[in-house]
């Protein structure tokens, strides 16, 4: 690992912004460790690296500013729509007390479980399904995380599944012609009352797909 890649990145992520205890464990976690062999050189670049089944490792400053927004505090549960390469998932487990984590493509999941292991992560539960759906038998969450984009609307399911008070952050507008956006939302204590959004920046993430992939071993 390039420690100088590093230091220039942590040195970025704190100029950006991102909130200190979430520095923290940005510079603890081995991002090497997600990433494949062939992009080594690159695990400490401020950019998006591919993980197989079209999916990607979210740059570190998109990490650090999702994980800022979502406020996590170490008594959460925490609900992790997309599970990846399991970088964002290890991020968030230092955060919070219990963190469940939905990954649609088998081969990921399986991959990402390993490096829990390898990483004595064990406040982490995984789940192969359909992330739309959210996990209600674990319901209801403190905090959700979605790594992919939603089209227009909410997922009803996941905010159906947050706690009054909860927050919510995902990106939106995944459809040709159409930008993206990080948006953060808090469900208001009230019943009936409507959700709280703020549109936070710019961002390009994979489609957050209903079911699973066909031949999903």
């Amino acid at each position: 690992m390039d420690q100088s890649h590093k230091a220039q990145l942590v040195m970025e992520l704190r100029r950006q912004g991102v909130d200190p205890r979430v520095m923290t464990v940005l510079e603890a976690i081995p991002r090497e460790v997600f990433v494949e062999a062939v992009y080594q050189s690159q695990a400490w670049a401020n950019r998006a690296l591919p993980i197989g089944c079209d999916q990607t490792i979210s740059q570190p400053i998109v990490v650090g500013l999702m994980t800022s927004a979502l406020e996590v505090g170490p008594r959460m549960k925490v609900l992790e729509v997309g599970t990846g390469s399991g970088y964002q998932a290890a991020v968030l487990s230092r955060l919070c007390r219990r963190l469940y984590s939905i990954e649609r493509h088998r081969p990921l999941s399986r991959v990402a479980e390993q490096r829990f292991h390898q990483l004595g992560l064990h406040n982490i539960t995984t789940m192969v399904g359909d992330g739309t759906r959210g996990w209600p038998e674990q319901a209801p969450f403190d905090r959700i995380m979605v790594t992919a984009a939603a089209f227009r609307e909410i997922p009803q399911a996941l905010l159906d599944q947050l706690k009054p008070g909860g927050i919510l952050v995902l990106p939106i507008g995944y459809e040709p012609g159409t930008d993206q956006e990080l948006i953060k939302v808090v469900k208001p204590e009230e019943e009936g009352a409507e959700p709280v959004v703020t549109h936070l920046f710019p961002v390009r993430f994979v489609p957050l797909v209903e079911g699973l992939p066909v031949g999903n071993g």
